[in-house]
């Protein structure tokens, strides 16, 4: 089984072209499963003798190995494109693990932020530091257009259209799409483009690190945790925190479900539906605070 593992590489690399993180995931789940199949014996390593029964011998295997549900509904979904991809290429005649079932998740509501909370985020960046306008930019560009960090970090200055508001935005899978961004972002990125005008640089990348290279995700995430901590806000924000804020403060002020979906890039709408659970906690909350029969 392990001469097709470098073409499977190769396929979900260019043609399906997932992230570098996701092909990681996928090989690295794979080789696991290629690792159990050794342990059962050499006549197992020709594909063709995998079949369901094996296949859910190897979930049981995973669930006595205490992975937890996520992992290993992600594992079995990593084998079932491997034998997906096989059968595509006429190597077996069934896919053992096309109807495995997996253990159902828990839907887990994504952390945002109030509107306070993100004014106090914002507050704490120092115009004064040499970073400050880029930070600033930052924070304001993914508080108001939910873009994903990736996309963020990626983003060409000439992506942005100040007067008319709007971005160009590269997501998953290459697809592009336009995210619309208000005045107060629009504002901060003029503050840092005057500052990027002074520095010699790559004209293609808008957000830059030290000696003028891109800004790295992680140093996104960086930033954002230091003045999380600078505000004094005690729950972990991230990147994405900033984008589950956008959503839900969109929903919560009437915006159309497929409308968020189109400006978060979501393929799917039950995608961007966890955001409207979001919302009801909220309207809850505030329910059970504020009428006074309500507990």
């Amino acid at each position: 089984m392990k001469p097709f593992v470098e073409p499977f590489h190769a396929y979900i690399k260019t043609e399906l072209n997932l992230s570098p993180h996701t092909v990681l995931a996928y090989l690295r789940d794979i080789n696991q499963f290629i690792g159990f199949v050794s342990s059962k014996g050499s006549l197992f390593e020709n594909p063709q003798r995998i079949d369901p029964a094996f296949a859910r011998s190897y979930l049981r295997w995973l669930e006595l190995k205490n992975f937890s549900k996520k992992s290993v509904a992600r594992k079995i979904s990593s084998c079932r494109a491997f034998f997906r991809y096989l059968f595509r290429e006429g190597k077996i005649k069934l896919n053992p693990f096309e109807h495995i079932l997996t253990p159902k998740l828990g839907k887990r509501l994504p952390s945002f932020l109030y509107p306070e909370e993100v004014v106090k985020l914002l507050d704490a960046v120092n115009l004064k530091h040499k970073n400050g306008p880029r930070d600033l930019a930052i924070l304001e560009l993914i508080y108001a257009s939910g873009m994903r960090v990736g996309e963020v970090s990626k983003l060409r200055a000439d992506s942005v259209d100040l007067e008319s508001g709007e971005v160009l935005v590269q997501g998953k899978g290459d697809r592009e799409r336009i995210v619309l961004i208000g005045s107060h972002s629009i504002s901060s990125l003029k503050k840092y483009l005057d500052v990027r005008k002074n520095l010699a640089v790559d004209e293609k990348i808008l957000f830059l690190g030290r000696g003028g290279s891109r800004l790295t995700s992680r140093s996104i995430e960086r930033m954002i945790r230091k003045y999380a901590k600078k505000a004094g806000i005690s729950k972990r924000v991230t990147p994405h925190t900033l984008r589950h804020s956008f959503a839900t403060h969109l929903l919560s002020g009437g915006a159309d479900l497929k409308i968020v979906q189109e400006l978060l890039g979501h393929s799917s709408l039950s995608t961007t539906q966890i955001y409207t659970h979001i919302t009801k906690e909220k309207l809850k909350s505030i329910y059970d605070k504020a009428h006074p029969r309500a507990t």
